[in-house]
């Protein structure tokens, strides 16, 4: 199955159709009227319906098993057609489009088999998924336009000492998500000069984001230098982040990044380590751009 767990639980919803077409007036009257042989055929078949949504998973070798929170099946019948609507939501890391749609063919498959007795032309025209939501699908939030600075923090690997991955990493991130990094610097661990980058390119680049000096060494002097320069925190970022973190390995509690606006710029202090940084971005990308969509009134007055 494909690896999901880089993800982030959120909500998703589908919606998915399918349509049965009898081939009389007297097909259609006998199940309204719930007078088919075999039984109340819409009932049985929401049953069915119902059962194949929850083991979606256990038919579907690549759908991962999740939980499902909401599903209603409903009718509507136009003419000589029976049209299936099966709505499922959960909240997960991955949608539920093919439990929807599974749940409709599934719903529609019951339908055919109680009525084939009566009406041999009866026939399953179309099952097709109508909308999804959640996930990806919800918002189409890209960095295009956007200018970046990656601000490296590390005496060792301002001395020479080692070799700057965590950095590169989010610059590829970055550009990856349509933002324009103009710049990527190492420095020092050093407060003062934390917070002269920071003023700095604030004032020139819509994101600046540091990249280690969060944890809890005598060294690790990034939230000091930064959380005075914010014109407005955003505590909302990090503690995803650090809820993100902490379900994967045990020592993310121990992350102290702060982010927020300097001036129009937002500013992310992220963990020195490959792996944190990009948990991190992981837990906020892209959903945190939309700071930008919100703060763009302000920004063009």
């Amino acid at each position: 199955m494909v690896d999901i767990t880089h993800k982030s639980d959120s909500l998703r919803q589908a919606i998915a159709k399918a349509i049965v077409r009898t081939s009389s007036q007297e097909t259609i009257d006998a199940v309204v009227q719930r007078k088919v042989p075999k039984g109340d055929v819409f009932e049985f078949a929401r049953v069915a319906g119902l059962f194949a949504v929850k083991k979606t998973s256990d038919v579907i070798p690549d759908c991962h098993p999740l939980p499902v929170e909401y599903t209603a099946i409903s009718y509507e019948v136009i003419g000589l057609e029976v049209i299936i609507t099966v709505e499922v939501r959960t909240i997960y890391k991955t949608g539920v489009e093919v439990e929807a749609m599974h749940g409709a063919a599934i719903t529609a498959l019951t339908m055919y088999d109680m009525l084939k007795p009566i009406d041999k032309h009866i026939e399953i025209r179309s099952i097709a998924l109508e909308s999804k939501k959640g996930g990806k699908s919800d918002k189409a939030l890209d960095g295009t336009g956007l200018r970046a600075v990656v601000i490296v923090c590390s005496d060792t690997i301002s001395a020479g000492k080692g070799e700057d991955k965590a950095g590169e990493e989010v610059r590829g991130r970055l550009e990856g998500k349509g933002v324009a990094v103009v710049e990527k610097l190492v420095i020092p661990d050093d407060l003062e000069g934390i917070r002269e980058k920071g003023l700095g390119f604030s004032a020139t680049c819509d994101l600046v984001v540091f990249v280690g000096g969060t944890g809890v060494s005598p060294r690790d002097n990034t939230p000091e230098a930064i959380r005075p320069l914010l014109t407005r925190e955003i505590p909302g970022i990090m503690e995803t982040a650090r809820q993100y973190g902490q379900q994967r390995m045990p020592f993310a509690m121990l992350s102290r990044g702060v982010a927020g606006m300097i001036g129009d710029a937002l500013v992310i202090t992220l963990p020195g380590s490959t792996k944190g940084a990009m948990e991190t971005l992981d837990a906020i990308f892209p959903q945190v751009l939309h700071v930008f969509n919100v703060n763009k009134g302000q920004r063009h007055d």
